[in-house]
C-alpha cells in the first residue's frame, strides 16, 4: 500500500541567474535586484545579438582576438562616397550626343543610283521627237541595283568605281556629282537604299521578341529599339537597359531613361540594346514592424526607403542606436584592416547607424542599399530586460505562491 506523506518539505533557495536569492524577496525588490545585470543572459531568448554583442566582435577584433569583420559608423562622407561608388553612369556621359543616328553605307547593302541630266542630255538623256512640244530629252535613267562589294564600292557608269562604305547616301551623291561634272549637263544623283543589310542594333533580353532593327536616316533612339523588341516582359521599375557600343557598355535603369528624355539617346549601327530584369532584394530582421525578403527597383533605394518598406523601426522593441547593415563590400571602398577576402574581392562589412541622432535621417538618404543587404536592427536593452523580468516573475509567483500555501 502507497502512502502519501503530509511532511512539509523545505523548498530549495532559488537562485537568480546573477546569484542573488528571490524567495523572500517581493517583486519590487526582485526589480531592484535584477537591475543589477547589464544584459540579460544569454539563455533568453532573442531574435539576433545586441548592440553591445555586435560592437563586441569589433572590440576583440581590434585587440587581435578576432579578425574578418570590420564595423563602420556611418556618417555623411562615407554616405555620399557609397552613393557615388555604387550609382548607375547616365548613357549620356559614356556615349556623346549625335545630331543624327550616323546612317552610313556598307559592304553587303544593297543600293539604287538614279540620274537626271538637264536638257539638252550629253551623256544619259535619248532624244525623242515629239509632233506638239518639239525635241525634248529622258529626264532620269536608273541604273540596275548593285550590292555594294566587300571592298565597300559600287560601279557607275562614267563614274568609275565609287567608294561608299562608312558614308552617307548625300555624301555619295555628292560624290558621283564630281565624277560626271564636264561630262553630263548639270547631272542631278539620288541614291536610294533598297535593302539596310548592316545599319542594324541587336534587341536582345527580356523583350517580348528579339529582334535585328534596321536603322533608317530618321535617327532611332533608345526606347525606339525596345519598341521594336516588342516592348519589356517585366514591370518597368524592375528593368534596366544595357547599350553596347563599340568597347564600351553602360548601364541604366529604364524608368530613368523614360523620366530623362536626355538618356535616350540616338543609336548606331551595330549597337546592341539589351533588356535586363533586375531581380534585387534586401532582407530585414529584429525589431521592425516586418521580417521579411523586400525586393526594390532597378535605379536603387535608400536605407531610409528600406527601413520604411519593412514598417520601421518597432517602438517597443528596438533600440534606435543598434541599425546594422551587413554586407560584403568592395575593399578599396573601406579601409579595412588585414580583412578577410570574399568573393569578387568584397570584404565582409556592417555599417552602423545611430538614429538617435537627428542627423543621421539625412545620412540614411544618401546610403544606398545594395543587393543580398541585410539590414538588422538590435533589441533595446529595456525589452530585453523586461522579456527577462516575465520570465522571473512567471517562475518566482507560483513558488511564492506554492510556499504560502504549505505554510498555511
Amino acid at each position: 500500500m502507497i502512502t502519501l506523506s503530509t511532511k512539509k518539505v523545505p523548498m530549495a533557495r532559488s537562485e537568480h541567474p546573477c546569484g542573488v536569492g528571490i524567495r523572500h524577496a517581493g517583486l519590487g525588490a526582485a526589480a531592484l535586484i535584477l537591475s543589477a545585470c547589464a544584459t540579460a543572459p544569454d539563455w533568453i531568448s532573442a531574435s539576433g545579438a545586441s548592440r553591445e554583442q555586435v560592437q563586441q566582435v569589433q572590440q576583440e577584433r581590434a585587440g587581435g582576438r578576432i579578425e574578418g569583420i570590420e564595423l563602420i559608423d556611418v556618417d555623411d562622407a562615407l554616405a555620399r562616397k557609397l552613393s557615388a561608388s555604387k550609382r548607375l553612369g547616365e548613357f549620356s556621359d559614356f556615349f556623346p550626343a549625335a545630331s543624327s543616328n550616323n546612317y552610313l553605307i556598307g559592304p553587303g547593302d544593297i543600293i539604287e543610283v538614279s540620274v537626271w541630266e538637264a536638257p539638252p542630255a550629253m551623256l544619259f538623256g535619248a532624244v525623242v521627237i515629239e509632233a506638239k512640244a518639239g525635241p525634248t530629252t529622258t529626264r532620269v535613267v536608273t541604273f540596275p541595283e548593285q550590292m555594294v562589294t566587300p571592298a565597300g564600292t559600287i560601279t557607275m557608269p562614267f563614274a568609275g568605281r565609287v567608294l561608299v562604305k562608312g558614308r552617307a547616301t548625300q555624301e555619295i551623291e555628292d560624290d558621283i556629282v564630281r565624277r560626271l561634272h564636264g561630262k553630263a549637263n548639270l547631272p542631278q544623283v539620288l541614291v536610294r537604299v533598297i535593302k539596310n543589310n548592316t545599319s542594324n542594333v541587336t534587341v536582345v533580353g527580356e523583350v517580348n521578341h528579339s529582334t535585328l532593327m534596321a536603322l533608317t536616316p530618321k535617327g532611332e533612339r533608345l526606347l525606339d529599339a525596345l519598341a521594336a523588341g516588342g516592348g519589356v516582359r517585366q514591370p518597368v521599375n524592375r528593368m534596366a537597359l544595357q547599350l553596347s557600343r563599340d568597347n564600351v557598355t553602360a548601364t541604366m535603369a529604364l524608368d530613368s531613361i523614360i523620366r530623362d528624355p536626355k538618356q535616350n539617346i540616338m543609336l548606331k549601327p551595330g549597337d546592341v540594346v539589351t533588356a535586363l530584369f533586375q531581380s534585387q532584394s534586401f532582407s530585414v530582421l529584429g525589431a521592425t514592424g516586418k521580417n521579411e525578403e523586400i525586393q526594390f527597383e532597378a535605379q536603387g533605394i535608400s536605407l531610409a526607403q528600406a527601413l520604411a518598406r519593412s514598417g520601421g523601426l518597432n517602438d517597443s522593441r528596438a533600440d534606435a542606436r543598434g541599425v546594422f547593415v551587413f554586407r560584403f563590400e568592395e575593399a578599396r571602398l573601406v579601409a579595412a584592416r588585414n580583412p578577410v577576402k570574399h568573393v569578387g574581392e568584397s570584404v565582409p562589412v556592417v555599417y552602423q547607424i545611430d538614429l538617435r541622432d537627428p542627423a543621421s535621417f539625412f545620412i540614411t538618404q544618401n546610403f544606398p542599399v545594395q543587393n543580398r543587404d541585410v539590414i538588422y536592427v538590435a533589441n533595446s536593452p529595456a525589452a530585453e530586460f523586461e522579456k527577462f523580468l516575465r520570465l522571473v516573475v512567471s517562475v518566482a509567483v507560483p513558488s511564492v505562491t506554492l510556499n504560502r500555501a504549505w505554510q498555511n
